[in-house]
């Protein structure tokens, strides 16, 4: 620490010299209704440099050799500003940009052009574009949510490449309720919110989000080990509060029950100079399964604050409260350990309009979650950033586990739980960004400290076995072990507390604290080459287990530039890891036993890769390769079956393709393709989750293909009237494949969905049709989850 304190202080020094010899220009840009407009570029022109306008419409361009410039404001769809300045040494400029259209345009043309921002200060925690950072990850707008009527946050990421939901949320405890998807090969899960942890054990509202940003590749350096996938991870960017008083209110209906109110409002407080202001969004849900049983319910209201204090200091206060019931969702869970009863979805001959569960078996995932942001400018060149983070994620209910009986009759045991559990998360964070020149080098970079807290308590009951059920629905009460034949029961909670009672309740009370420090700078070689060095220290402590841990994560990047904010040629290196907690061993013949502890698991990713901004913003593209292999993974050891060795090995790899386009006025055109390939390279013999040779079960599909087409009337007398088509494609999906159980595959399919609206300046109305061509299909984690058939939504939207 004293070694940090050391090198800013000297940083620091450095800086108040070279800024004698330097000036800056700084502004902020707004539309023509006076709302700050986000992600404006600025740059000066004839050069390469140039940054982001923020969230509140603010730049600042920083180490400018005293001269005249040029300084242009440009955004995809607008005329492109320009406004001569004269800059002075040791003296900051100012220079404010207003655009031509008002928000409400502004917002149109995002839409329209199919530009979904791809700009993020939270994939290297500093302000850096795209074109400039030689990590992958991709954006998903709440315009494209509102285009597609977007009422589940899972469907919301069926539009960015090489990504699959595998495990619906089923509300249980422990850390894992949520949603579990496939990326790059591993499974992942969506538990970070505008860059810190935001754990639920439900499902998550998409009704606060201005964006979702899937950041590719194992990011451990600067996230860490406790949240994140070897593949990536998914961050939720919520609204925040801009100057003016406005609002949009909404309702929606459709297929199944759905009722869907959400409200969005913003106004100032207090005085004049608008330095207080409030936005609070809200939303009420309800909605029925496809299937004969089945329901979801929930309310979901976020109240933002944000005050600026003056020019150097403002605050943010995010708070978000969710309230959801609902049923578990259908999944039989096939056999792990014995050949498989059912070959094929042809021999499980599924009823997929039965749920084999009652409304009346219900479970609450009531979530809070609070974060608190201090930003202070120290200088032109550094900013401090404080934030906190508080988070409760609860379960409190019914949880049902349909588990194949593998005893060659066919049926699945249903267990039941009363779920009683709660996770309790604290996260601190100390940021330093900085901008600054060493000799003639330009450097971004931020130094951090991170504090991580978790406590996971479980007080929920054992699982009782209530009866047989077959995928047809035939039900019997002959228990599985000991073939004799039970009393009947039934799915009310009267009949399943009785059977729940004797099992027990769970006294389990797990903590753990991370302590962490990283540091990431980004050096301008030369104006078209960039470098990036980053590395992480982690210190993992398990409180409950007097078990702790230390793992060093680096990162590397090169990015090239042929063409400057047009073409960029990059390369990287990335480490993520994940600590291993000690496992009880014993002798072969079960005497001695013993904690064995083991080293931190770790991921290593090669990726090379092109991305392109061409055609005055018409076409945007990414291309990449990547190579990941994991090492010490804990498998068993062949000559004892009660011990464990560390050295297994997995390798995920592939190609990914992001496409946008708006080639015409009007037209917008979104298109991916991931390609994966997956291997255990070194496992265990007789592991379905991890055996040598096969590819892991959590790995998704092989390949994946999102398209999305949006075309809006922009003059005439039918300006307004737009209409939007798209859908996605899986190839096959084993969910098991094992010398032990034998292979299950669940058939690839294609789904269409489509739209038309009509709106104005106040008004929106759509339909949305969803899977039009009725496609059945599923999806699994060594489960069948079967997915809705064709569905439609109708919405109603009024601005103000």
């Amino acid at each position: 620490m004293k070694s940090i304190y050391l090198f800013l202080f000297l940083i620091v020094c450095h800086l108040q010299a070279s800024a004698q010899s330097t000036g800056t220009v700084r502004g902020v840009v707004k539309t023509s209704d006076g709302q700050p407009a986000e992600f404006v570029n600025i740059g000066i022109e004839g050069s390469s440099k140039g940054v982001v306008a923020d969230w509140e419409g603010k730049y600042e361009l920083v180490h400018i050799v005293p001269g005249n410039y040029v300084i242009v404001a440009s955004f995809v769809g607008l005329q492109t500003q320009k406004q001569s300045v004269v800059v002075k040494a040791g003296e900051t400029t100012r220079v404010d940009f207003v655009l031509e259209e008002d928000t409400k345009h502004l917002e149109e043309i995002v839409v329209s052009s199919g530009r979904l921002n791809q700009e993020s200060i939270y994939a290297a925690k500093m302000p850096l574009k795209n074109m400039e950072n030689p990590q992958v990850y991709n954006a998903v707008s709440s315009d494209l949510l509102k285009v597609q009527a977007i009422t589940s946050y899972d469907d919301a990421l069926r539009n960015v490449p090489g990504i699959q939901r595998l495990w619906e949320s089923t509300g249980r405890g422990g850390g894992d309720g949520t949603s579990y998807f496939s990326l790059r090969g591993f499974e992942a899960q969506a538990n970070i919110v505008n860059g810190l942890p935001g754990l639920t054990n439900g499902s998550l509202d998409p009704a606060n989000i201005e964006r979702i940003e899937v950041i590719k590749g194992p990011s451990g350096t600067l996230f860490g080990s406790s949240l994140i996938s070897y593949g990536g991870l998914v961050n939720t960017v919520t609204k925040r509060p801009y100057n003016n008083f406005g609002g949009e209110v909404s309702y929606m209906a459709g297929s199944f029950g759905l009722n869907r109110v959400t409200a969005d409002i913003n106004t100032p407080l207090g005085n004049e100079e608008k330095q207080v202001t409030l936005r609070v969004n809200t939303a009420y849900q309800t909605e029925n399964s496809f299937q004969d049983a089945g329901f979801r319910n929930s309310f979901f209201v976020a109240p933002t604050l944000s005050y600026k204090v003056n020019d150097k200091l403002s605050f943010l206060i995010l708070t978000e409260f969710m309230q959801e019931e609902k049923t578990n969702p259908t999944m039989l869970f096939l056999g792990r350990s014995t050949p498989l009863q059912f070959a094929d979805m042809r021999a499980l001959n599924y009823d997929r309009k039965l749920s084999l569960t009652s409304n009346d078996l219900s479970i609450k995932n009531p979530r809070y979650n609070l974060q608190g942001q201090t930003t202070y400018r120290i200088s032109s060149q550094w900013t401090s950033q404080t934030v906190l983070s508080r988070g409760v994620a609860k379960s409190n209910g019914y949880y049902s586990y349909l588990y194949d009986n593998e005893n060659g009759k066919g049926e699945f045991g249903l267990w039941m739980s009363k779920q009683q559990a709660q996770t309790v998360s604290t996260d601190i964070q100390q940021n330093f960004n900085g901008d600054f020149t060493l000799g003639n080098l330009r450097n971004r970079m931020v130094v951090g400290l991170d504090y991580f807290n978790r406590n996971i308590i479980d007080n929920s009951t054992g699982y009782a076995w209530i009866y047989n059920v077959t995928p047809q629905g035939a039900v019997n009460y002959v228990d599985p072990y000991t073939g004799v034949e039970a009393a009947p029961a039934y799915l009310t909670r009267p009949s399943v507390d009785n059977l729940i009672a004797p099992t027990g309740v769970s006294n389990s009370n797990s903590k753990d604290n991370t302590y962490s420090a990283y540091v990431s700078d980004v050096i301008n070689l030369t104006p078209k080459l960039l470098a990036m060095a980053s590395l992480r220290f982690d210190y993992f402590d398990k409180k409950d287990a007097d078990f702790d841990q230390t793992a060093l994560s680096p990162k590397f990047g090169l990015l090239y530039q042929p063409i400057a904010d047009k073409l960029s040629v990059f390369a990287n290196y990335m480490n993520g890891f994940k600590n291993v907690a000690p496992v009880s061993i014993a002798d072969a013949d079960g005497s001695n036993p013993r904690l064995k502890n083991f080293e931190a698991e770790h991921a290593n990713q090669w990726e090379l890769g092109v991305k392109s901004n061409l055609l005055s913003d018409k076409l945007q593209a990414t291309v990449s390769y990547y190579d990941i292999e994991v090492a010490n993974l804990v498998t068993g050891d062949p000559a004892n079956p009660n011990n464990s060795l560390q050295g297994g090995k997995a390798e995920s790899k592939g190609l990914e393709i992001d496409l946008r386009a708006n080639p015409i006025p009007g037209l917008s055109l979104i298109a991916g393709y991931a390609h994966n390939e997956s291997k255990v390279l070194e496992g265990d013999d007789k592991n379905v989750w991890l055996e040598t040779g096969k590819r892991p079960i959590y790995a998704g599909p092989k390949d994946l293909v999102n398209a999305w087409a949006t075309y809006t009337v922009t003059t005439g007398g039918l300006e307004g009237l737009g209409f939007g088509v798209g859908g996605n494609h899986a190839s096959d999906l084993a969910i098991l494949d094992s010398d032990v159980t034998g292979k299950f595959v669940l058939p690839g399919y294609t789904v269409v969905n489509a739209t038309a609206f009509y709106r104005t300046n106040k008004f929106r109305v759509a339909l949305n049709v969803n899977n039009i061509t009725d496609k059945e299909y599923y999806t699994g984690y060594s489960t069948v989850n079967p997915q809705k058939p064709r569905n439609a939504v109708l919405s109603f939207s009024y601005k103000f």
